[in-house]
């Protein structure tokens, strides 16, 4: 009896073992089929009568990790942010899942120039315009040092830029359009070395433009659309952007005298719907190549400075909505490159004869609310006997007959070293 009984209890261990590894080997391929990062505990006994007892236990998990260690901290940057986003109706963020970073939804990834580290990857760029995200900027994004371009057009996020975005080093361009932002001016972007595309346009920043955001080395400025207010900086003229619309603010005073002075790279600046007060200043055109010119729904008084005649390339210039006067010369209104010139709405008292041309030349004109003898839609004479500002003293440079245009200067003065300096051709 004891043999026989001694005999079942063995076979009852081999069984019994033989199951503690099947279940052993069972929760081993669970656990790599759910990525558990976490390990898995085993407690295994043998209690009276030979039978088995399992139990399992999953410890904390461990923060995902990938193999790219600049990945790690993009990572915990946009875990973070994804935390403080509050309403994502495109289901965008549910991709933001696990270390690979990559994979994200809006999340752009590449290998960094430097050959030495070309095996490496990291977060490059943001892009999610349109991805309609509530929420608010986390510090946490400062981590993302290398990312050259950041897009978050039209979305609803709120708050203010953090003061450790200067850490994005690396950040070309900054999209933050059309969203519920508000603060001063996000100085914090005078500090990022790389930026070359600032728009935070339709916005609620308010407060002063700093002087500092002119002396960068910028291509487009787009801050129209916000609260600003305040003096436009003097040193506007400094900057070097192609772009600058600062429309639709609440900016007051004269437009600065070194817009006057500009250099050939700006071909867009916009100051329209302002409260902008004073002259235009003398020398606008004699160093620009400008395409489009807006200063209307101001206070402007006074005549249009002649240097203005000097925009060869000017495409759509509009003067409407002021307290303008004077007469439109005719140099002006044969600009070869117009297609739009708009004066309504001012004080203007006639236009010459190459003025009136210009529906032949099927650009649009549009001089309507005007004092102009002998033209339909014009003000009332009574408006007209007081015409605003003709006391103002506009500072007015002298100007040779014909006008010489420093931009034409310069062209005329680079083709002609550049024939000097060919090589001569045999006879």
């Amino acid at each position: 009896m004891i043999l026989v009984s001694s005999s079942k209890m063995y076979k009852s261990y081999i069984l019994n073992f033989l199951l503690l590894i099947i279940i052993i080997l069972y929760l081993s391929e669970t656990q790599a089929a759910f990525g558990v990062s976490g390990g898995v505990g085993v407690g295994v006994g043998v209690g009276s009568g030979g039978v088995v007892w399992v139990g399992g236990r999953i410890n904390s998990p461990e923060t995902p990790r990938s193999s790219f260690p600049k990945l790690n901290e993009a990572y915990t940057a946009l875990q973070a942010w994804k935390s403080a986003i509050t309403d994502d109706p495109l289901k965008i963020l549910d991709t933001w899942v696990g270390p690979n970073v990559c994979s994200y939804k809006g999340v752009f990834c590449s290998n960094p120039q430097d050959e030495m580290v070309s095996s490496t990857l990291l977060v490059s760029g943001i892009d999610l315009n349109h991805a309609n995200l509530q929420g608010v900027l986390v510090k946490e994004l400062s981590l993302l040092t290398d990312m050259s371009l950041f897009h978050l057009n039209s979305n609803r996020f709120t708050g203010i830029v953090p003061d450790t975005f200067r850490d994005l080093t690396s950040l070309e361009e900054l999209d933050l359009s059309n969203n519920q932002l508000s603060g001063p001016f996000p100085s914090v972007t005078l500090y990022m070395p790389s930026l070359i595309y600032l728009d935070i346009r339709f916005n609620s920043f308010s407060g002063s433009l700093p002087q500092e955001l002119f002396n960068k080395n910028l291509d487009a400025i787009f801050v129209n659309n916000n609260q600003f207010e305040g003096e436009i900086p003097q040193n506007l003229g400094n900057s070097p952007a192609s772009v600058i619309n600062l429309a639709n603010n609440k900016l007051s005073g004269n437009i600065p005298a070194s817009f006057g002075f500009m250099g050939s790279k700006v071909k867009e600046i916009l100051f329209l719907n302002n409260q902008l007060t004073g002259c235009i200043p003398e020398g606008v055109g004699l160093f620009t190549e400008m395409q489009v010119l807006d200063v209307s729904f101001n206070s402007l008084m006074g005549h249009v400075p002649d240097t203005i005649s000097c925009l060869q390339d000017i495409q759509v210039l509009n003067l409407a909505h002021n307290m303008l006067s004077g007469e439109l010369s005719d140099v002006l209104c044969s600009l070869r490159s117009l297609a739009n010139l708009t004066i309504a709405y001012n004080f203007f008292s006639g236009f010459s004869q190459q003025c009136s041309k210009l529906f032949f030349r099927n650009i649009g004109f549009d001089f309507s609310l005007n004092c102009i003898p002998g033209r339909d839609m014009q003000r009332p004479q009574p408006e007209c006997s007081m015409i605003p500002g003709s006391s103002l003293s506009c500072i007015r440079i002298p100007t040779p007959n014909p006008l010489v245009c420093a931009a034409l200067v310069v062209s005329s003065s680079t083709t002609k070293n550049t024939h000097h300096s060919s090589p001569s051709q045999s006879p």
